[in-house]
């Protein structure tokens, strides 16, 4: 199978089945498929052929761990060879346990240190209207048990101020967060000036709608809700 062939949603479990060696955050990855999919296929606009032009929609990747979802994503839409799947994590592999800009295509951020993705996407949305660019969106995508992380707080504070537009922030909500959040998650961004949404995180109809929803002179955040039946071992 080549990156050029066409691939679909479900061709996905197959995709992911071939990352061996990292069951201990298996959950953690499948909790992001379905976002991921609907961005990739529904929203964001990049592709392998735009991965380098500078009006691209970037994706950043706050919630790196367990990327299995993400590189399996990234090979269905041609930006790397399904066969680079079987070796990751090996030493010859592009494919480490945390994304790395530098070696896989279509990556915007090496991921690692959980709390910096948020922040680096209100510094992306900066740099782009230094530039002039208002079209490009950069999309986050963050874990609620990340957002204890004091970084994310100031830049939430940061964007509602500045009403960058142009940033989302997608937060996979497992019910992993130490300390909640009254009100809820999407209050935690309304309280800022985010247009806050919640929606099932496995409706492809819905998490469209929302990744999509009119947000004049405010960035977004779409909650996406993992129902708790399946939530149980997924990490931030």
């Amino acid at each position: 199978m080549k990156a050029s062939e066409a691939l679909g949603y479900d061709d996905l479990p197959a995709l992911v089945g071939r990352l061996t060696g990292d069951e201990r955050h298996e959950s953690s990855s499948s909790s992001t498929l379905d976002v991921l999919w609907v961005l990739y296929d529904q929203v964001l606009n990049v592709s392998p052929d735009t991965a380098d032009s500078p009006d691209r929609d970037r994706f950043l990747l706050s919630k790196g761990h367990g990327p299995m979802a993400y590189y399996s994503v990234l090979a269905a839409k041609g930006f790397i060879e399904p066969e680079l799947l079987d070796g990751w994590a090996r030493f010859d592999s592009p494919l480490g346990h945390e994304p790395d800009r530098v070696l896989v295509p279509g990556v915007e951020m090496s991921a690692g240190s959980l709390g910096h993705g948020l922040p680096l996407g209100v510094g992306t949305v900066l740099g782009l209207r230094a530039q002039e660019r208002r079209q490009p969106r950069v999309v986050v995508l963050v874990g609620d048990g990340e957002l204890d992380e004091g970084s994310n707080h100031e830049a939430i504070a940061l964007a509602g101020r500045l009403g960058l537009e142009q940033l989302t922030a997608v937060v996979i909500d497992n019910s992993t967060a130490t300390h909640g959040w009254p009100g809820g998650i999407d209050r935690r961004f309304a309280v800022e000036g985010w247009e806050a949404l919640t929606v099932d995180g496995c409706d492809h109809t819905a998490l469209r709608g929302a990744l999509t929803a009119a947000h004049p002179n405010r960035p977004l955040a779409v909650v996406a809700r993992i129902a708790s039946n399946t939530a149980e071992g997924k990490q931030a």
